[in-house]
């Protein structure tokens, strides 16, 4: 497995096997807009995303030193006290339950606090109320939206100092809008919760998919090095623009695989073994944005960054004349075809 591993980035890294993620740019940019498009209908259509109680407000219990942490039971204790309240029973800890549910009155909080403690099998003590008003979750989304303008302005701003042209740092933000915006889509789909752990395993997927394409850009521009002005030597001054950027994403593809794994593989284990397993709820929220995300940025680097970039190059003069030239070479080059296929 090991040598078939090996001997499959060996034909990527020479051009003997190669994926046509630039040549066929169109389809990818198409099927990625339509995703966005449908990531952008998805919660409209559901009415929204289902949002956690630190941003629609509500009460919130927790009870604490339990033997048997059976969500069942705090979902039973919500349904025969608070009626048809809609509720999230969490187990955040080992010996913990959490308790979610619309604001209740005082005469609901009391009866619902008392009946969390038979259920559970604790004292008085051990089970805390609070509320939770929905300006704190409001709060946290603005600072959010914040975090997020800024971190494009700088990422926009270094990488196209870094990268000496913008249209590479244009190409990974707009990947990196859209994996943020899919995997929105994906959690409005499936109805995870939108808690503030999400949205700060949201931001932190930002700095996934813009490592995932300064990898490829990092290639990209060492196979681009002086294919405009005729000084590329060898093998790379016979391929077109477009050629060397879709070899240097099949380059790097083995690279991005491996990293996304190594970034799957912990978050994985938070997410299954740590949250389900072992029950540490409070993991569960960030995890799973960091699961999805992660997934959904290195997709968006191959098919989104790549090959934007790419179309964003080939609207230049300069790159339009290099491919002229080198297909017409091509054709100079090219063996007479014999007319007879007999004596051939």
């Amino acid at each position: 497995m090991s040598n078939r591993l090996a001997r499959f980035g060996n034909d990527l890294h020479s051009g003997r096997r190669s994926y046509p993620f630039v040549h066929k740019r169109g389809t990818w940019l198409a099927v990625s807009l339509a995703l966005v498009l449908v990531s952008i209908l998805i919660p409209v259509v559901k009415g929204g995303f289902n949002l956690g109680i630190d941003f629609t407000g509500g009460s919130e219990f927790t009870v604490s030193g339990v033997s048997n942490t059976d969500v069942a039971l705090g979902e039973r204790a919500v349904a025969e006290t608070a009626g048809a309240q809609e509720s999230t029973v969490t187990n955040i800890a080992p010996g913990t339950v959490r308790v979610q549910t619309q604001q209740l009155d005082d005469d609901q909080t009391l009866a619902l606090k008392q009946k969390l403690q038979d259920s559970y099998a604790v004292g008085e003590d051990q089970v805390t109320s609070t509320f939770v008003g929905p300006t704190w979750g409001q709060g946290v989304t603005q600072q959010a939206l914040w975090g997020l303008l800024i971190f494009v302005a700088l990422a926009l701003a270094l990488m196209a100092l870094y990268f000496r042209t913008w249209k590479m740092s244009v190409s990974s933000i707009a990947a990196m809008l859209v994996t943020i915006v899919i995997t929105a889509g994906v959690y409005s789909l499936v109805g995870f919760e939108i808690t503030p752990s999400a949205v700060i395993g949201f931001l932190t997927v930002l700095s996934y998919s813009l490592y995932d394409s300064v990898v490829v850009f990092d290639k990209v521009r060492e196979n681009t090095a002086g294919l405009l002005d005729g000084t590329a030597p060898g093998e790379r001054g016979k391929r077109t623009y477009g050629e060397q950027v879709n070899l240097a994403v099949n380059q790097t593809l083995v690279r991005s695989i491996n990293t996304s794994v190594v970034g799957i593989l912990p978050v994985g284990s938070i997410l299954f073994i740590g949250a389900y397993l072992l029950g540490a709820g409070t993991l569960k929220d960030l995890s799973l944005s960091l699961f999805v995300g992660i997934i959904v940025g290195t997709l968006a680097t191959l098919f989104v960054a790549a090959p934007l970039y790419s179309w964003l190059r080939d609207r230049e003069p300069a790159v339009r004349e290099q491919e002229r030239n080198v297909l017409s070479q091509r054709t100079t080059d090219a063996p007479p075809v014999s007319a007879d296929p007999v004596s051939a």
